[in-house]
């Protein structure tokens, strides 16, 4: 593999790969405060109808000190479901008769009520403001605030099919570093939004930024990291977010100001914008994309940042040409989507890939934007999320490096789908033990994305082929915008323009993170099969990761392979894999003759 082995002599896991996890990990753990926010800032408070006899003071005026607030607010609301005071219904005459002792709760009818027509009164003492409250998002309004989770996650959808194919042309950290921009300035703007709209507008830009940052910090850390510490680098990428759920659950609980709260993990991105024009643009992507200086020029920084002076001082525009010349030297590629389908051994790892990406995306956001329906400590449940989600992916670290990749990603899928389904025959009255199989089920569903996240990036190419490129000429070479003695045009300027680059890496972990942004947004709408049966949504969550992780047992493994730069790399891992399985037995008979 020609990068695999220049980055192995520049240092594939040094002082710079620590210091690039460590600036790129900070703001994965801010990123996920951004997804869950709307559990807390979209909290749905207690609340009633406002009635003039408790909260207009002329007309408390009247009534009779001998009447305490128990009993005015027996007389202007009804009782609902769950023999509590009604949350979308008032009496439009108080019932003074209900103050009888003899009189029952029923001794009302549908006509003596209404509508809150003069708004709602909410319980302040959990959360000082929530969207909820501000805009009014219950009783005829309640579907606002999962709508406002499906545009979020909508954007998400969005950002994930832009930033994957903005990062193959402008490159990776351009990217990144905009995304982190756009994150800052849309969450600020969205705590000052004045209506609903314009906050539903704001956090689908947020989410638009956030999928291309979750997107081009996987890819940095895998394009400047080894093969052998790959799986630490993504691993470690993926703590960010469980220790991103505990960073939430912190912040809120101080925190109780919807406002505030998106202030609070938005600003952090403006620090981050600063910082990321010191990061490495991917020299992998550079080289392929003929931007032959600037590749030289990140790899002399990177064994710089190393300590490996003398591979700095080695690495010239010759040695590049010479180890990239496998990659320059292939045939036509073509350069749609559609070759992630059609070529050969590729179109399987598409679909079942995509459908571990659809799988994660389906079942965490199910379950993970829907606190309130797993407990009444919230802040409790969000903390326990991220708790144990951390041995949770520090153990699937282990399994990939001593199990490998394709049994490791389909026991994170399967075991986390038996929780869920053991959960339908659990009664609701034991609610400890439902909380503990569903933050069980999250964590395991949150160690199949630290699988999925490796898996995607090691099962296809850099680039499927560069395009007819003719072969460079014997001689000493010039980087771009100098020449030579008996030269018209320096080497970058005559064998680039043939390049045609077509990096699918970059696609296929966006195709992978719309799919699981189009499983998140499908995820709350299953909710609603819950008129048809109370156990129905947790059977259909927990089935989907099931039947997932049985089918990513289809897929090659990969473990301890560099990456694949072209389609070629991928059909040699495969005959050398077939090579290995034939032989073997082979070998074995051969031992025992």
């Amino acid at each position: 593999m020609a990068f695999s082995e220049l980055l192995d002599r520049v240092g594939g896991l040094g002082r710079f790969q620590i210091l690039q996890m460590v600036a790129l990990v900070v703001p994965i753990m801010w990123l996920t405060t951004q997804s869950m926010l709307e559990n807390f800032s979209a909290a749905v408070p207690s609340h009633r109808c406002w009635v003039p006899l408790l909260d207009n003071s002329t007309d408390q005026a009247s009534v009779p000190g001998t009447l305490g607030p128990k009993d005015l607010l027996t007389v202007s609301i009804p009782l609902g479901p769950n023999h509590e005071p009604h949350q979308c219904l008032r009496f439009r005459q108080p019932q003074w008769q209900l103050l009888d002792p003899n009189a029952t709760a029923t001794n009302w009818s549908e006509a003596a009520t209404e509508p809150c027509m003069d708004g709602w009164v909410y319980d302040n003492s959990t959360f000082t403001s929530t969207i909820v409250a501000k805009w009014d998002l219950v009783c005829d309004s309640h579907a606002l605030k999962p709508m406002a989770q499906s545009i979020y996650l909508s954007g998400m959808l969005v950002g994930a099919a832009v930033c994957g194919r903005a990062s193959d042309r402008f490159g990776r950290r351009l990217v990144l570093t905009w995304n982190y921009l756009q994150t800052a300035v849309s969450g600020t703007a969205a705590a000052f939004a004045p209506t609903f709209p314009v906050y539903c507008l704001f956090r689908f830009l947020v989410a638009f930024a956030v999928a291309g940052v979750m997107m081009n910090t996987g890819t940095l850390l895998m394009e400047w990291t080894s093969a052998r510490a790959r799986a630490l680098a993504v691993t470690l990428n993926t703590l960010g977010f469980s220790f991103g759920q505990v960073l939430m659950a912190t912040v809120a609980y101080g925190v109780r100001d919807w406002a505030l709260l998106q202030l609070v993990i938005s600003a952090p991105f403006f620090l981050c914008f600063v910082y990321s024009w010191w990061l490495a643009e991917s020299a992998r992507w550079l080289l392929i994309t003929g931007r032959l200086e600037q590749g030289l020029r990140e790899l002399r920084r990177v064994a710089a940042i190393n300590r490996k002076g003398a591979v700095e001082d080695s690495l010239t525009t010759e040695v590049l040409l010479s180890a990239m010349q496998e990659e320059l030297s292939a045939g036509q590629a073509p350069s749609s989507l559609n070759a992630l389908f059609c070529l050969p051994r590729l179109g399987l790892r598409t679909c079942i890939s995509t459908l571990c990406w659809f799988a994660f995306g389906f079942t965490f956001y199910g379950l993970a934007l829907d606190l309130q329906a797993l407990g009444s400590n919230i802040f409790l449940l969000q903390a326990l999320i991220g708790v144990v989600d951390i041995p949770a992916k520090i153990g699937t670290l282990l399994l990939l490096s001593h199990l490998g990749r394709r049994p490791t990603q389909a026991v994170s899928l399967v075991l986390p789908g038996l929780c869920i389904l053991a959960n339908t025959l659990v009664p609701y009255e034991m609610g400890a033990l439902r909380s503990a199989l569903a933050v069980l089920g999250l964590a395991g569903v949150g160690a199949a994305f630290t699988c999925i996240s490796i898996y995607t990036g090691e099962l296809f190419p850099t680039v499927l082929r560069a395009a007819q490129v003719h072969p460079a000429p014997a001689g000493p070479l010039y980087p771009s915008g100098q020449s030579g003695p008996g030269r018209s045009k320096p080497w970058a300027d005559r064998v680039a323009p043939h390049w045609c680059v077509c990096d699918y890496r970059m696609t296929a972990v966006g195709l992978g993170q719309m799919a699981a942004r189009g499983g998140a947004i499908l995820g709350p709408l299953v909710r609603l099969l819950g008129v048809h049966g109370l156990s129905l949504p947790l059977l259909v969550y927990g089935a989907v990761p099931v039947l997932s992780g049985l089918v990513a047992l289809l897929l090659p493994e990969t473990q301890s392979l560099p990456l694949p730069d072209t389609i070629q790399d991928v059909q040699n891992h495969a005959i050398k894999k077939a090579t290995q399985s034939t032989l073997g037995p082979m070998v074995l008979k051969s031992t025992h003759l």
